[in-house]
């Protein structure tokens, strides 16, 4: 049986190793955004969170395990973010608002991790030649973009004429191509390009008698 001084450092022992991990991903993402995927080395890693290589390889099983947690901290971290802000909505037209202008003001506050995932989609891969981005994880947020969407055609705020699938993909390729666009242009307002992207798809979506009344307020 295990005493509570026993349980206390294998919770202190937990806790210090979830630490180390964090700063390990930290130090991953600042290297990769900084350096570009390819020079990012685990030893250059280690150097930014400076500790060693050994210490990278003794939490992570090698980069491809880091890299994979680089991605998946930032979906798990952008899901968390976002979703209690798009369902606090009272409607449609303004979860659909808030579903785009979320996602770019999260771009915003974490610009390094966008940047490395960009890096790692465009050039990690394993040693079996796959790619380490794992696309499933967008075909998801499209789904559930798509019954979004669906479900608001239903109640006959959006217009039912077009392919909610079609519009979501649009969506969701649109709001994925942004950080390409960071990486070129540091100084993009990524709060004006959100509200400007948010209103043309609310436009293309919302029903017309809706979109007749968006001239009167702007919106």
């Amino acid at each position: 049986m295990r005493s509570e001084s026993d349980t206390s450092v294998s919770e202190a022992r937990t806790f210090i190793d979830q630490a180390r991990r964090a700063q390990m991903v930290t130090a991953a993402i600042e290297a990769i955004a900084e350096l570009g995927y390819v020079n990012a080395s685990l030893a250059r890693i280690a150097k930014w969170a400076g500790t060693s290589k050994g210490v990278i390889t003794y939490h992570f099983a090698g980069k491809e395990d880091l890299i994979k947690e680089v991605v998946s901290q930032l979906y798990a971290q952008g899901e968390a973010y976002m979703t209690p802000k798009i369902m606090a909505q009272p409607d449609g037209v303004s979860m659909l608002r808030t579903y785009v202008e979320a996602n770019l003001e999260y771009m915003r506050d974490h610009r390094n991790h966008l940047l490395a995932v960009l890096e790692i989609a465009l050039n990690a891969r394993g040693e079996d030649g796959s790619r380490l981005f794992d696309e499933a994880t967008l075909d998801t947020g499209v789904l559930a973009l798509a019954e979004m969407i669906a479900h608001f055609q239903s109640t006959g705020e959006f217009r039912p004429d077009f392919d909610p699938r079609v519009m979501a993909v649009t969506i969701r390729e649109a709001v994925d191509a942004v950080p390409r666009r960071m990486s070129r242009d540091p100084a993009l307002d990524l709060d004006h390009y959100g509200r400007e992207m948010a209103a043309l798809f609310v436009r293309a979506a919302r029903a017309d008698r809706e979109n007749k009344a968006e001239g009167k307020d702007g919106r």
